[in-house]
């Protein structure tokens, strides 16, 4: 099983959310972030005063499917997130060892 996070641009959330149900994925979680990468952030100005803002808003998704489907995963947020501009954001994809439903005790890809 694989744990795939996705950094993505708030706007493009129900674009990506439609693509990964279009795919049969199930279960997204979602956090509301605040980051920077390459960009740095912008300036801003607001009453005639300049400011920076170096956090700028992020969503971030967490999935958890099979192996099987990582590839189908990233492929479809990729499609969906991508603006072609600086921060439409990251997609990491890390190894899960186990998986338990609390309700019913079930493990593994069963309990995805």
């Amino acid at each position: 099983m694989k744990k795939i996070e996705a950094i993505i641009k708030p706007f493009k959330l129900d674009e990506v959310k439609e693509a990964l149900q279009d795919i049969g994925l199930q279960g997204i979680t979602l956090t509301e972030a605040r980051g920077f990468g390459r960009q740095k952030g912008h300036t801003e100005l607001y009453r005639g005063a300049e400011y920076v803002v170096d956090f700028l808003p992020k969503i971030k998704l967490e999935v958890i499917v099979e192996a099987s489907m990582v590839e189908r995963v990233i492929e479809a947020i990729c499609n969906a997130a991508q603006t072609g501009r600086i921060g439409d954001g990251k997609i990491f994809v890390s190894s899960i060892d186990e998986v338990v439903r609390i309700r019913t005790n079930e493990r593994g890809p069963a309990a995805i």
